[in-house]
């Protein structure tokens, strides 16, 4: 096998575009309505649920690491894995060991920073366009995990602990994350209002999959998990196989 190159990691991560935010929020999305959909009505329970797609993910990242260029399949399931997985890491945190969302906001956000920093201080650089060897995607990923992780437990505590509701919940990630583009789009740093709006996005389908799945005594719309998560997940599986197709096709031309 050839050994890798520079150039060879380049692609491991996509061009953010409007594509990479729709598939992102709606990844979030069925990280939250998934999980609850396979620990609850699918019988499952959070232990099995953690361990099963904990295995899975651990799969699709070996496969991802070992990919040589980025393959919009692969690497968008390992997102959407990752986003079941962080989902799945709050929920026991806070079900089962009974930590506080307070608390375990404040961990995962320790823990990001933490990351950030080591990431930042071995490689001197923080954006996802120079993701160009495999410590860098490591720390990626990382990094991935953590928001998926904090995003989970922020939103929970925003729509649950302090009682704003899952549709007041998603308005104000929603403008979060407007207020990040519009200060992007005036010259803010790139990296910077692209971590931020990337956390954001997590609480902010975390709160989407809540108002969709939740019954309406409880201020949801009553879709239920497996319908939300069946219709997100055709969407992100037409979404990907474009992404797929477009990559194939520019193969074929440098080829």
């Amino acid at each position: 096998m050839k050994p890798l190159t520079k150039a060879d990691w380049l692609n491991k991560v996509p061009e953010v575009t409007l594509s990479f935010w729709v598939i992102k929020i709606m990844s979030t999305t069925v990280g939250e309505t998934g999980a609850d959909f396979l620990a609850v009505d699918a019988g499952l329970g959070q232990s099995v649920t953690s361990i099963g797609m904990a295995v899975l993910l651990a799969i699709a990242l070996f496969g991802q690491l070992r990919t040589r260029a980025y393959t919009p399949w692969i690497y968008w399931l390992t997102v959407v894995l990752v986003s079941v997985v962080g989902t799945q890491i709050t929920d026991v945190l806070t079900d089962k060991l009974g930590v506080s969302l307070y608390a375990s906001t404040a961990v995962f956000s320790v823990l990001l920073a933490i990351n950030f920093m080591v990431w930042y201080g071995l490689e001197r650089s923080l954006s996802i366009t120079e993701i160009v060897t495999p410590r860098r995607e490591l720390f990626y990923w990382t990094t991935v995990l953590c928001t998926f992780a904090l995003g989970t437990a922020a939103g929970d505590l925003a729509t649950e602990a302090l009682g704003l509701g899952f549709t007041l919940g998603a308005v104000i990630f929603g403008a979060l994350i407007a207020v990040t583009f519009a200060a992007w789009r005036l010259g803010g740093n790139a990296v910077l209002t692209f971590w931020i709006a990337y956390i954001l996005t997590r609480p902010f389908g975390a709160s989407l999959g809540d108002l969709l799945t939740q019954a309406k005594t409880y201020g949801g719309l009553g879709m239920g998990a497996m319908w939300t998560s069946a219709i997100f997940l055709s969407v992100i599986l037409m979404l990907v196989a474009a992404a797929q197709m477009s990559v194939g096709n520019r193969k074929l031309v440098t080829e």
